[in-house]
């Protein structure tokens, strides 16, 4: 059985509860609520992860389709100039784990919140102007590495529990978004990304980038 995040309990509840009802009015309608409540048990789990432990690795904080990496500055609200550094975003459908993890062991230096819009999350200008929660964490040796919730089209709460002098170690969960989102990362200007567009990461175990690495990005392609 994996475990369920703390925050699904109350949505779990809820489905149930129409669910019951919907099976008092029609057998079939209560069929659909007892789908509807499987999925949004499914939806809220929280498996544990292996976190490859080693100085300079870069996790990624989220489950989900490597879905863009470019070069794009950091939100004004951290503070970290407006130098374009590399960017990965992952991008979570309503099928994937939704508990966020920290990238990499160190301090967080800033958290800020900002509301928007609820664009789909897929689009590049959702990074811009959708709701987001950004967050810089500092490593020991003062490398500073962002990243971004990003409530999406049908994800309507960014939940975090990170703040200000924190200090977490990559893998440790900080938050989750509720229904389906993405999460970008920004990495140290020169550290290039050793995942692909399209490739499929895991919150906790996918090395998104390594600091000490000097290898060119790395690129990938379907093969059948």
């Amino acid at each position: 059985m994996v475990p369920i995040h703390r925050a699904g309990w109350p949505f779990i509840a809820i489905f149930a509860c129409g669910a019951a009802v919907l099976g008092w009015v029609s057998e079939p309608l209560g069929f659909v609520g007892l789908v509807l409540t499987a999925w949004c048990i499914y939806f809220f789990r929280d498996p544990e992860r292996v976190t490859p432990m080693r100085d300079g690795l870069i996790i990624s904080p989220a489950d989900g389709v490597v879905q863009m990496i470019d070069r794009a500055p950091p939100p004004d609200e951290l503070g970290m100039g407006p130098e374009p550094r590399p960017r990965v975003a992952v991008f979570m459908n309503v099928f994937n784990v939704h508990v966020n993890r920290i990238p990499i062991d160190g301090t967080i230096t800033a958290a800020s919140y900002r509301p928007g819009k609820f664009l789909n999350a897929s689009l590049d200008k959702a990074s811009e102007f959708n709701e987001r929660q950004s967050l810089t964490v500092t490593t020991a040796d003062n490398q500073e590495i962002a990243f971004v919730q990003i409530a999406g089209l049908v994800a309507r709460r960014i939940l975090c529990h990170a703040k200000e002098g924190d200090t977490f170690r990559a893998g440790e969960r900080f938050g989750m978004i509720r229904f389906g989102s993405r999460v970008d990362i920004y990495l140290p200007d020169g550290v290039e990304p050793l995942v692909s567009v399209g490739q499929l990461a895991v919150a906790g175990e996918t090395v998104i980038a390594d600091i000490r690495a000097q290898e060119p990005a790395r690129v990938g392609e379907i093969r059948l």
